[in-house]
């Protein structure tokens, strides 16, 4: 009796494992079980659809065409807070999107942060945008920006990276650089990050489980958040922002869980590996770090930025993560991204 008895608990216990490992599958906008496509979407070469929102002005009458690219647990649909009176002043058309497997955007099992550049490029020739269009990504939206500036340099007209993320893992950060700003996270970010790096495959179950708390901008902890931040949170909550309802609607593993996966894996090469696009200051790329941001020590970015001397580094005093979402530091960006 007790070799059966073994051989069925063995088995019940590899099948729990199994379930508990292996994400659900996602829930695809306009298949049968899953949302409807309420957005604009064009359709790539692979079959996939990324859905996209235009803003500013046409782009036919547009000075400056820019592609914004959202962050983590974000959309096409974010507020950016440019005055409208720049955008009308220096004729801005802004083109944003869902990245895979957020919002309205297809997921991408093979995604990389490689075939990141290549969806912003392939979105801004089926809109028909120009041989050369600018960039701007916000946090988890920057690494993005670092594949483009890797992959499709050629179609870039300028770039920004705003409170970049950063991989604590990139061989190019020196080790006690790299171990002091990872320390500085929360302890259950820490693990969080070193499952997604170590271990992707148990990522989903470790993002699932109840016993150990996980990433903390999912479980709602505000410590990660500096004044300025919590100001703008205040400011978010009383006048929530359209298409928030469907940021996470096809499922967390290929929109959120996916996203951290690619970003903390290891990369087919470092951020100083990258060559200045603009050696005839024919454009500019441009760092920009909130001192006060609690989620991107500002340190690693200040030594990427003195590795990379081509690369602009501005450091705001007083703000935070959400730098972006404050209409004198959007201006700020977009003005230098621009006129510089």
């Amino acid at each position: 009796m007790i070799a059966p008895i073994a051989v069925a608990l063995t088995v019940g216990l590899l099948g729990w494992a199994y379930q508990s490992l292996k994400p659900p599958p996602p829930k695809i906008c306009g298949s049968a079980d899953g949302p409807p496509v309420t957005s604009p979407r064009i359709k790539l070469g692979d079959g996939r659809h990324l859905a996209y929102r235009e803003a500013g002005v046409p782009s036919e009458e547009a000075k400056y065409k820019i592609v914004v690219i959202h962050g983590f647990d974000s959309s096409k649909d974010l507020n950016l807070n440019a005055p409208q009176e720049l955008i009308e002043e220096l004729r801005i058309y802004f083109l944003f999107f869902d990245r895979a497997g957020y919002g309205d955007s297809d997921p991408n099992p093979s995604r990389s942060v490689k075939s990141e550049a290549y969806d912003v490029q392939e979105l801004a020739d089926k809109l028909d945008i120009g041989s050369k269009f600018y960039v701007i990504g916000i946090s988890m939206g920057a690494y993005p920006v670092y594949s483009c500036l890797k992959y499709i340099p050629q179609r870039l007209a300028g770039a920004s990276l705003v409170v970049p993320f950063v991989n604590y893992w990139w061989p190019c950060l020196p080790a006690n650089l790299s171990n002091e700003a990872f320390s500085m996270l929360l302890t259950q970010d820490q693990w969080s990050f070193r499952v997604a790096h170590y271990t992707p495959w148990l990522f989903y179950w470790w993002m699932s489980q109840k016993w150990f708390p996980s990433l903390s901008t999912m479980a709602g902890n505000t410590a990660i958040f500096s004044p300025s931040d919590l100001e703008i949170l205040k400011k978010w909550s009383e006048a929530p922002s359209v298409g928030q309802e469907k940021i996470r609607q096809q499922g967390v593993y290929e929109s959120l869980f996916r996203d951290i996966m690619v970003s903390y894996g290891k990369w087919e090469f470092d951020p100083t590996d990258l060559v200045n696009p603009f050696p005839n200051n024919e454009g500019s790329v441009h760092i920009w770090q909130g001192y006060e941001d609690k989620i991107i020590p500002f340190q690693v970015n200040r030594y990427l930025s003195e590795k990379l001397p081509w690369i602009r580094y501005h450091e705001v005093p007083d703000a935070g993560h959400f730098l972006m979402f404050e209409s004198k530091n959007c201006e700020a960006v977009l003005r230098e991204l621009l006129e510089t």
